[in-house]
């Protein structure tokens, strides 16, 4: 049945795509910057909206045109055209892909590492201790088709369950702000935590982390940031700036003291007089991106074409890796800045 739907999916998103097109070119402002749609989240900071807050754009306006429901929805809306720009985890990227969207990844946007990454928890008192202990059990999710679902499916495996066993694991959707309160009354056995959900759930107390996708595969970009290939091929020069000022961005709040960065996060919502909390935000600790500026390594996309087809749902050589991503805009990686400088370009040791 998944595979069914997806094929039906992408047969709709093609029928889409050929149907509404793209705008061959962004529009412009008066005074000649590209407009670059992009959708947001409520009460969250994204990267290009703290380039825009820090002066790193010169040829590019943003244009907030609401909020994103998940991260598939966000790359879906940039595929059609109804944004610019949209960041999800890699494993939807490479299916979106694989659908027939005409997309390249241009930027790493999250990631794991010691301060930042997703948990999946159980109750303290649980007999649950291993991937085996979860077969009949119910994983509690943010989203389907998206990281948590990946990574859970992904650890399963890996501890050694069959197909067939793993199918008999029910990943349920749950709202993140249900998910700590489904699990302490057993609605579902195990929840996908991060952000500010882990950290004040660990600060109630009574859960212990089965497993985190940090201790999967280490310190790992899980995102990007993806562009149509049109807006790419008719913008070039908008597009290298959009990169080039979010890299700058990422890099900001790897190289900032996080007391800083909170501050900016705190100035940029309150700016945009959306009526937002910024509670979340107390508890941001990383960008969880492990190389300066958001750099894409080609392993964080071929393993989850790898994934993909060892689950059935792609053909072997459907999709090439190196055809997905491009580092080509990126500072931190086409030469326009060496190795360990800052935002400004300035080896960070001579600062």
């Amino acid at each position: 049945m998944r595979r069914r739907l997806f094929t039906a999916l992408g047969l709709v998103l093609t029928l889409c795509l050929a149907a509404c097109g793209s705008s061959d070119t962004g529009a412009q402002t008066p005074d000649g910057k590209t407009v670059i749609r992009y959708q947001g989240a409520t009460g969250e900071v994204r990267y290009q909206e703290l380039a825009e807050a820090l002066g790193f754009y010169d040829k590019v306006k943003l244009e907030w045109v609401g909020d994103t429901t998940s991260g598939p929805q966000d790359i879906q809306s940039a595929a059609t055209g109804d944004t610019d720009i949209g960041s999800a985890f890699n494993g939807a990227v490479v299916k979106l892909n694989a659908a027939g969207a005409d997309i390249t990844s241009v930027l790493s946007s999250y990631g794991a590492d010691e301060k930042e990454y997703t948990g999946y928890y159980v109750l303290a008192d649980s007999p649950i201790r291993s991937a085996r202990d979860l077969i009949n059990k119910k994983v509690g999710m943010n989203t389907l088709g998206a990281h948590h679902e990946f990574l859970t499916r992904e650890w399963l495996a890996k501890e050694g369950l069959t197909p067939a066993e793993i199918k008999t694991v029910t990943l349920t959707v749950v709202p993140p702000v249900n998910t700590e309160q489904a699990l302490r009354e057993g609605q579902i056995d195990v929840a996908a935590l991060n952000d500010i959900y882990r950290e004040t759930a660990l600060e109630r107390g009574g859960i212990r982390a089965l497993f985190t996708d940090k201790s999967l595969f280490g310190a790992f970009s899980y995102g990007s940031y993806v562009m149509r290939n049109d807006f790419i091929a008719d913008n070039p020069e908008a597009t290298a700036d959009f990169v080039q000022g979010t890299a700058r961005a990422i890099r900001w709040t790897q190289t900032t003291p996080l007391d800083q960065v909170l501050v900016k996060f705190r100035e940029i919502i309150h700016a945009r007089k959306r009526n937002e909390n910024t509670k979340a935000i107390d508890y941001w600790r990383s960008s969880g991106i492990p190389v300066a500026g958001g750099v894409i390594a080609e392993r964080e996309i071929q393993t989850w074409i790898d994934w993909l087809v060892r689950n059935g749902e792609l053909d072997e050589g459907a999709v090439k890796a190196s055809d997905l991503y491009t580092n080509e805009f990126n500072p931190y990686a086409n030469g326009s800045y060496p190795e360990g400088s800052g935002p400004d370009g300035q080896p960070l040791a001579q600062k």
